[in-house]
């Protein structure tokens, strides 16, 4: 199993314990943190589902990313991260949306980041008594191959989004 199956069944017993329910959406894992979040033996029982929307069409058409903000920001961006999340969230009935979008390998010409540049979105819903909607997101850098890329960002995006559920607010 590609990520860390130790933090990903970590994350699930957490949203099993809080009644909670998870999805995703993905562009520079390319399915691979849906994929590790139900590699988890019960991951039914809190994943809904996610999109991989590897092209900025697909975002919009699938997650409702604005043509306005993809070109003002560019795909690969806190403003898109954020976007996604909340998407997922929303039109899963999840109580929390994670994304991820960066460039795993070699990054255009025209990018403003460099190859490993990795966006993780987390989007909470805030239907606990104690906590209201919010979105977070975090910029990271990583180094290596195409697929160790991915790798670090799903390893990265579990740990944030479990970090972020045991907390259950900010």
């Amino acid at each position: 199993m590609h990520g860390e199956p130790s933090v990903a069944r970590q994350l699930g017993e957490a949203l099993r314990e809080r009644d909670e329910t998870i999805a995703v959406a993905e562009s520079c894992t390319g399915g691979l943190l849906g994929s590790t979040i139900t590699g988890v033996p019960g991951a039914s029982d809190y994943f809904v589902g996610g999109i991989i929307s590897y092209t900025n069409r697909t975002k919009r058409r699938f997650l409702a990313v604005s043509r306005e903000l993809l070109e003002r920001y560019g795909a690969v961006s806190e403003q898109v991260a954020t976007a996604m999340a909340r998407h997922a969230r929303d039109e899963a009935g999840a109580d929390w949306g994670v994304s991820t979008t960066g460039y795993a390998g070699s990054a255009p010409d025209s990018a403003t980041a460099p190859a490993g540049t990795v966006f993780v979105g987390v989007a909470n819903a805030g239907r606990g008594p104690d906590s209201d909607p919010f979105t977070q997101v975090e910029r990271h850098r990583f180094d290596g191959t195409r697929n160790e890329v991915r790798n670090r960002a799903v390893t990265r995006t579990l740990r944030t989004t479990l970090a972020h559920v045991r907390d259950g607010s900010r």
